[in-house]
């Protein structure tokens, strides 16, 4: 295979518009290897100018890299200038906010430049912060945008870009494809005017959010020792600081991974989902004798909580952690019309704990631009992928930092009734039911994969099960049989085809018969989706 015309001049055409010179050095690089007869430096070149990067699930992401399919200057500024463009008005305000990945404070700095020449009033966040602060000052100033340079939990490669609208939510179809289309009438990136008129806030802007926080507990006991994990990423210090506000001050940080670092040096992957990836965290929970342990993600807004349970820890899975914390709005909440909301692959329970507290119930798509929309009266959404959102009226998307101060605040509540969560999880299944998850995602380096393995599933459905194309246009299937439900679909934010179980078993002869048989039956599920989706 060798290098092609359009290829080349394609090349050179972005080396040319790139505003950045470490970019275009770079492109440079890789051009004359690939001119050159080195085959792998081609396959790197086709790679970098596949693009451009979409919007997915949660905005846009890639490997930080020159290049029209990379997160890199030009892309921030293309893509910023798309907004500008889409937008319309140039009067009303913006946030622009970052992580600390490789390239956020650039990206960060190009967008606010972008939109304050487009005659935005912008104001740049204070360092970086975690997601849930972007999201909160969006819908608390009435701005009409807000931009985080983030890539979550991915990879320390790569970066990303999520868009907030006016209220506070993540952008949503059709928006999405209209703004692609402004970016792709956007002049070159060297073309775009930037200017530095643009206002950085000061710390204390941010307290507004902290405060905010502080004030969700609804106990009054504060006796709760916790171990703490930002897993590398910005909400360390910002998570001690609001529990120390709702009077949380027994908090201990895993010191190897306190401090923001992009890559990410004691996690394979900085994803709390990831087997061994709150190791660290557990370990610390178990030396300092902790009540609670909590691991962020790196742009702190997804939480996960540990627990001891018999003579170790264990990570709760998402669902155990969004059913007790709505099992604990609903019982606290002041509205006098709650409704609650989770997606199409989380547990069933929330439902039912729903029915039971005379509250309304929704399912909506995968992502929190979807749960964030399900509706009037939302008092508390979450996702099995470890997104809470406790406080809808203030934050309109997830918040790991709020989901902390919350279960801290339950978890010290059982405490001092001499009950755990464990306890907790244990009353949620004689009260409902026992309802067991898991998960089968099989990760791919080929994404042609993931479409043909969907397309074959949805031709020749497995025969044990009724089979059911969930909203087509969502490419997501749902197998159902008695007391068992199997949602498929391919991750909108990474290279993996995922494959949600879950198993509900009637408790008849007391938790410990039915937790047996549940566990043999979710294992042989688990065993019959994978040979299926392999």
């Amino acid at each position: 295979m060798s290098l092609t015309p359009a290829l080349r001049d394609a090349t050179f055409r972005w080396i040319a518009d790139d505003p950045s010179d470490a970019t275009r050095t770079e492109l440079q690089t890789v051009l004359a290897r690939a001119m050159g007869g080195d085959a792998a430096a081609l396959e790197d070149l086709q790679d970098r100018m596949a693009g451009p990067l979409t919007f997915g699930t949660a905005g846009l992401r890639g490997p930080v890299r020159a290049g029209t399919n990379g997160m890199n200057v030009a892309t921030v500024v293309r893509t910023t200038a798309g907004l500008a463009a889409w937008l319309g008005s140039s009067s009303g305000l913006v946030f622009v906010g970052r992580d600390a990945r490789h390239g956020s404070e650039d990206f960060a700095v190009a967008a606010a430049e972008v939109m304050a020449a487009a005659g935005f009033e912008v104001r740049l966040l204070p360092g970086p912060l975690p997601t849930p602060v972007l999201a909160y000052l969006v819908r608390a100033h009435g701005a009409v945008a807000g931009i985080q340079i983030t890539a979550s939990h991915n990879p320390p490669a790569d970066n990303g870009y999520k868009l907030y609208l006016s209220g506070g939510s993540q952008i949503v179809p059709p928006s999405d494809g209209e703004i692609e289309k402004a970016i792709e009438a956007v002049p070159a990136a060297v073309s775009v005017p930037r200017n530095f008129t643009y206002t950085t806030l000061s710390d204390a802007d941010v307290d507004a959010y902290l405060d905010r926080v502080a004030s969700l507990p609804r106990g009054n006991s504060r006796d709760l020792k916790i171990a703490l994990t930002p897993m590398h990423g910005v909400g360390g210090a910002f998570a001690v600081e609001a529990l120390r506000r709702a009077g949380f001050t027994d908090v201990h940080v895993v010191r190897s991974q306190a401090v923001p670092d992009p890559d990410f040096p004691t996690v394979v992957f900085p994803n709390p989902e990831e087997p061994g990836a709150s190791d660290e965290l557990l370990a610390l929970a178990a030396s300092v004798g902790a009540d609670l342990a909590i691991a962020l993600d790196p742009d702190a807004d997804r939480c996960a909580l540990g627990i001891r349970d018999g003579s170790g820890w264990r990570m709760l899975r998402g669902d155990e952690t969004g059913v007790l914390l709505g099992s604990l709005v609903l019982s606290t909440t002041e509205s006098t019309d709650p409704l609650v909301a989770t997606t199409i692959v989380s547990s069933s329970l929330l439902k039912s704990i729903a029915a039971a507290h005379g509250a309304r119930y929704a399912e909506t798509l995968t992502g929190f631009k979807w749960l964030a929309r399900a509706g009037e009266g939302l008092v508390f959404a979450y996702e099995e992928a470890l997104g809470n959102c406790v406080d809808p009226e203030f934050v309109a998307d997830k918040d790991g930092i709020s989901a902390a101060v919350v279960a801290a605040d339950l978890a010290a509540g059982l405490k001092a009734s001499g009950r755990t969560l464990l306890d907790a999880l244990d009353q949620l299944a004689l009260d409902h039911g026992l309802h067991l998850t898991d998960q089968v995602s099989l990760r791919y380096t080929d994404l042609s994969l993931i479409g043909a393995t969907m397309a074959r599933l949805r031709s020749a459905p497995p025969a044990e099960f009724s089979s059911e194309d969930l909203l087509p246009g969502a490419d997501v299937l749902r197998w159902t049989a008695d007391g068992v439900r199997v949602i498929v679909r391919p991750s909108g934010t990474e290279p993996k085809l995922k494959a949600y179980l879950e198993i509900v078993e009637p408790v008849t002869d007391g938790l410990e018969s039915a937790r047996a048989s549940g566990k043999a039956r979710l294992a042989d599920l688990r065993e019959r989706v994978t040979e299926l989706v392999s």
